[in-house]
C-alpha cells in the first residue's frame, strides 16, 4: 500500500498539540485540585517545567527519527520489538481512557445549561455516548477532515480561556490561597500528589510526532510544532487556575461540575458564564477529536510492524485503521458506563489517573532513548544541555507518577500487563 501524501502543515500540527493539551483537563482539574488549596499552584509550576524538559526531549527525536508512531518507533527503533510493543500497548491504554474523561468533562459542561446531564446518569450516558461516536465517525473519514476540525475548534476554544488567563491580573486575591495546605498532608506528598493530576493536563505534547508520515517537513515542523504548542498550553493553564481560585471560594470549586463557567459567571455575570461553558464543550469536542485520531494512529503503526493482529493496520484507506478506531471507542463506552453511576468528577479523575500512568511508559522510553542517542554521538560533541535536559525529564516524570493513588496503581497496571499475552503470541505467529 503506498503511503498516504503528506497534507498537515505547521498550524494544523501545533493545532493539534494545542487542542490535545488544552481539552477537558484545564477545564474540570480547578475541581479536581481544589481539596489541595494552594499548593496546587506549585504542582502547576513544577509540572510546567517537568513538562518542558519532556518536550524538548521529544523535540530532539522527531528532528532525529521522523517517523510514524512518535514515543512507539522511537522505543522500537532503539530497544526492540519488546520495548516497542509495551510502549504502543500502554500508550493506547493511555488513550481511550483519557478519552474517557475527555467525554465525561464534555458532558459535565453541557449540564451548565442542560441540568437533567448533572441529575440523571442515564441522560449523562447517552450523551457522552453520542459524543464519542460522532466523533468516532468523524476520524474514520479520515486524517485531513480530522486536522481541519481540530484546527477550527482549536481557534474557537483560546477565546474564552485566554479571556479567563487575562482576568488573573485583575482578580488575583493572595488571601484565595488559605490555608495554603488544607489537606494536612506533608507538603512533598500534596505536591507529588496534584503534579500527578496537573501532569494529565500536558499529556498530547509529543501529539505531532504520532502522525508523522501525514505531516510536511516533518523533521522541522514536529519540533517547532511542539513548541508552539507547549508554550501556548502553558500560559493558559498557569494563568486561568490562579483566575479561578481567586474568584470562586474553596468549598464551592470542590463541588462544581463547571469551574471555568461559574468563575467567569463571578468576574463578569451569567453571560459570561454561558459563554465560557460553549468554549469549555467546545474544547473538550476539540481535544476528543484529536485523541480518538491518535487511538487509531498508534495500533495501526504497531500492526505494520507485525506487533499487532493486521486487522489493526489500514487498509482501503491509507493512514487510518478503522478497527482500532471502534475497538477502542467501544472500551472508551464500556469505561463510562460502568463508572458514571460514581458522579463526573470522581470518573473525570479516576480516568486521568489511569491515563497518566499510562503514559509514563512511553515518556519514560522516549526519554531513554533521547539519551541513548546523546551518549552515542559523544565522542563527536559532547551536548551537555540535552543530556542535562533529558535527566531533569526523567526524574520529573517519576517523581509525577509517584502521587498516583492505590485505586488507580492497580487498574492501570493490569491494563498494561494484560496486552503481554498478545505479544507473545504474535511472537509465536512470526
Amino acid at each position: 500500500m503506498g503511503q498516504p501524501k503528506p497534507s498537515i502543515g505547521i498550524w494544523i500540527c501545533a493545532s493539534l498539540v494545542v487542542g490535545n493539551m488544552i481539552g477537558s483537563g484545564i477545564f474540570l482539574l480547578p475541581a479536581s485540585l481544589a481539596p489541595y488549596g494552594g499548593v496546587s499552584i506549585l504542582g502547576w509550576l513544577m509540572t510546567t517545567f517537568g513538562a518542558l524538559m519532556t518536550a524538548l526531549v521529544f523535540v530532539r527525536l522527531s528532528r532525529n527519527l521522523p517517523k510514524q508512531g512518535g514515543p512507539y518507533r522511537y522505543a522500537y527503533d532503539q530497544f526492540g520489538p519488546l520495548a516497542g510493543f509495551v510502549v504502543a500497548w500502554s500508550y493506547w491504554v493511555s488513550i481511550w481512557c483519557g478519552n474517557a474523561a475527555i467525554t465525561v468533562a464534555a458532558i459535565s459542561y453541557l449540564s451548565y445549561f442542560f441540568a437533567e446531564l448533572a441529575e440523571s446518569p442515564i441522560y449523562a450516558v447517552i450523551g457522552a455516548l453520542a459524543l464519542l461516536w460522532s466523533i468516532t465517525l468523524l476520524n474514520l473519514k479520515g486524517v485531513r477532515q480530522a486536522g481541519l476540525f481540530q484546527l477550527v475548534t482549536t481557534c474557537l476554544k483560546l477565546l474564552p480561556l485566554v479571556a479567563v488567563g487575562l482576568a488573573a491580573f485583575f482578580v488575583f486575591e493572595p488571601q484565595s490561597f488559605e490555608p495554603f495546605n488544607p489537606s494536612q498532608m506533608p507538603l512533598t506528598t500534596s505536591v507529588a500528589a496534584t503534579a500527578a493530576l496537573t501532569l494529565w493536563a500536558f499529556l498530547g505534547l509529543e501529539s505531532a510526532t504520532i502522525p508523522a508520515e501525514n505531516v510536511k517537513a516533518p523533521n522541522r515542523t514536529i519540533p517547532r510544532a511542539t513548541i508552539i504548542g507547549f508554550s501556548i498550553a502553558a500560559l493558559v493553564y498557569v494563568s486561568s487556575q490562579v483566575a479561578i481560585m481567586s474568584v470562586v471560594p474553596n468549598e464551592q470549586l470542590q463541588q462544581s461540575e463547571a469551574p471555568f463557567a461559574d468563575a467567569a459567571r463571578l468576574i463578569w455575570g451569567d453571560w459570561a458564564g454561558s459563554l465560557v461553558a460553549i468554549g469549555a464543550v467546545i474544547s473538550c469536542i476539540g481535544a476528543l477529536n484529536g485523541w480518538v485520531l491518535l487511538q487509531g494512529q498508534v495500533p495501526m503503526t504497531a500492526a505494520r510492524d507485525g506487533l499487532l493482529p493486521r486487522i489493526f493496520k489500514d487498509t482501503k484507506k491509507a493512514g487510518v485503521s478503522k478497527t482500532a478506531l471502534v475497538l477502542s471507542s467501544l472500551l472508551i463506552s464500556g469505561l463510562v458506563v460502568a463508572n458514571f453511576s460514581e458522579g463526573m468528577v470522581s470518573l473525570f479523575t479516576f480516568a486521568i489517573l489511569i491515563s497518566t500512568l499510562g503514559i509514563f511508559i512511553p515518556y519514560l522510553l522516549s526519554i531513554a532513548a533521547d539519551i541513548r542517542n546523546t551518549l552515542a554521538e559523544w565522542k563527536v560533541k559532547r551536548r551537555y544541555l540535552h543530556l542535562v535536559t533529558a535527566l531533569f525529564a526523567l526524574v520529573y516524570c517519576c517523581w509525577a507518577v509517584s502521587g498516583i493513588g492505590t485505586k488507580s496503581l492497580v487498574w492501570g497496571i493490569v491494563l498494561i500487563l494484560s496486552g503481554l499475552p498478545i505479544f507473545w503470541y504474535m511472537q509465536h505467529r512470526r
